[in-house]
């Protein structure tokens, strides 16, 4: 099995640097669509069994044009969302930018597991509804040889991916980001998952 973790196209929550993680508020910028539609052409050769989805716009609408091309059936999922920020939600406010970056430092370099925004997710938090996700669709009796594609956030691949990958770490992570409509691909092998290309470079 092959899994595809995309991150979806530029939204209107990115340029105004507002926390968007819940809800419809934010569609895809002309740029995001752009973006998501040259992600399905570069996905139109791959037979994809299915897409599962975030439920947050911005990547609804990344993964429903990535549909329309390889003809996939779609699944929401909120394993799938971006982590919460709690009372920062729909804001801009600097300050919970600056707190954004302090729970991503506890998280990934000082092993904080338990830390959050105040109302937000922790670490924990997220793993506890991300990895019964991944292992569900990894056990399928369907698995074997298929191409699976996961459309979700940039926030969320680089607290989770570190965790189920078996070849990348959070150094990693941190320092080869995700741009938009990028994608790390894993492969399903005896000994776990293995990432094989992430956001362009080979692993």
């Amino acid at each position: 099995m092959r899994l595809y973790f995309v991150r979806h196209g530029e939204s209107q929550a990115n340029l105004r640097r507002e926390f968007s993680n819940t809800g419809s508020k934010h569609p895809l910028t002309e740029k995001g669509v752009a973006q998501a539609r040259t992600l399905a052409a570069a996905f139109s050769a791959i037979p994809v069994a299915r897409i599962y989805s975030s439920p947050i716009l911005r990547a609804t609408q990344t993964t429903h044009l990535l549909a329309e091309e390889v003809h996939a059936p779609v699944e929401l999922n909120e394993a799938l969302r971006e982590w919460s920020v709690g009372i920062y939600e729909g804001t801009t406010d600097a300050l919970g930018w600056e707190l954004h970056s302090q729970v991503q430092e506890d998280w990934f370099i000082r092993q904080k597991f338990d830390s959050r925004m105040p109302g937000g997710e922790s670490f924990n938090d997220i793993r506890e509804r991300f990895l019964p996700f991944i292992e569900e669709i990894a056990q399928s009796s369907e698995a074997e040889d298929r191409n699976v594609v996961l459309v979700g956030h940039g926030g969320l691949f680089a607290a989770m991916l570190p965790v189920i990958l078996t070849n990348v770490d959070f150094a990693f992570a941190r320092s080869h980001g995700f741009s938009y409509t990028d994608y790390a691909l894993a492969e399903s092998r005896p000994d776990g998952l293995w990432c094989r290309v992430w956001c362009g470079v080979a692993l």
